[in-house]
């Protein structure tokens, strides 16, 4: 080291300015690969997540449609929660779902339990039908992928069904239950107790599922997960979901795009920056349904609308 020290003096002003220059263009070079690489990385993780989390369009099966998700770590695309809608010969079946954790390490969760879903929704004559198929989707994927921790994972989850009509029945296992729109009002649905979340305890050989009353036109449903109700501000006070969708409903015409953005920016300034954890926020809003029996496809549209970042 002392001889590099000399070496350097013995270097003069114009040979230690020439070796800064050099370690300097070094370093941003090394910098500038790195960041090429991160960005890379950013729409590999967009693009996967666009694979799994498909954009929805704005109709389907005589319903509205927007979505929108936020991961709780900064920068990233990828989250934890999951969604989906489907229009079926049953009827309108839409899925929300939060899975234990959040990032990469909860995202083949959420592949398992959403590749299940779009199969179960068509097949089974019955929500019950369509959550005992999830619970074993969970089952399989959780063996597989964390043989140590099983006991360990688990994933929160509400079905809703939407037949011609207006008519609403769910299941829910540990989900935060959805709100029902009207005009100005706003309702929480909450008819019973749910059952635990998937991959926590078995669920019963057949799953009740629970009356969540109609939909009339003109209303809506606001499904979301529990990071929207329960992220916090500077001095910890939780988000006040139901007082803000009912300001967002009355300056807002009840659009779910409209609603979206009401509630994405009121949770943006009260988090004031990445919330806690991740966010998946659904609006469903009649529009008139199909007649019954009618099996309609689940993308009706050739204009998806992109799933929201925020």
């Amino acid at each position: 080291m002392i001889r590099f020290k000399g070496r350097v003096r013995s270097l003069g002003l114009p040979g230690a300015v020439l070796l800064f220059a050099v370690g300097t263009g070094v370093i941003l070079r090394a910098r500038r690969t790195l960041m090429r690489e991160l960005r890379q990385l950013r729409r590999v993780a967009a693009a996967a997540q666009n694979a799994v989390l498909r954009p929805l369009p704005p109709r389907i099966g005589g319903l509205d449609v927007a979505a929108a998700q936020v991961s709780a770590e900064h920068g990233a695309a990828i989250g934890g929660d999951l969604y989906e809608v489907l229009a079926t010969e049953h009827g309108v079946r839409a899925v929300m779902g939060d899975v234990r954790g959040h990032g990469i390490g909860a995202f083949g969760t959420v592949a398992a339990v959403l590749g299940c879903f779009r199969d179960a929704a068509y097949d089974e004559a019955d929500l019950g039908g369509v959550l005992r198929r999830l619970e074993r989707a969970l089952d399989r994927h959780l063996r597989q992928e964390h043989p140590g921790s099983v006991a360990e994972e688990f994933v929160t989850l509400l079905l809703v069904e939407i037949r011609a009509g207006g008519e609403m029945v769910a299941l829910n296992c540990g989900h935060p239950w959805p709100y029902r729109l009207s005009g100005t009002r706003v309702e929480q649905l909450a008819p019973a107790d749910p059952y635990p979340p998937l991959g926590v305890f078995p669920l019963p050989a057949v799953p009740a599922t629970v009356a969540l009353g109609h939909l009339p036109p003109g209303d809506a449903l606001f499904l979301y997960t529990d990071g929207a109700q329960d992220a916090r501000d500077a001095h910890g006070r939780f988000f006040p979901l139901p007082f803000v969708l009912a300001s967002v409903a009355r300056e807002e015409p009840l659009a779910p795009q409209a609603v979206l953005r009401g509630v994405q920016s009121a949770l943006v300034d009260h988090s004031q920056g990445t919330p806690a954890d991740d966010i998946a926020l659904l609006v469903l809003r009649n529009e008139g349904f199909m007649p019954p029996g009618v099996r309609g496809p689940a993308r009706t549209t050739t204009h998806p609308q992109p799933t929201t970042h925020l």
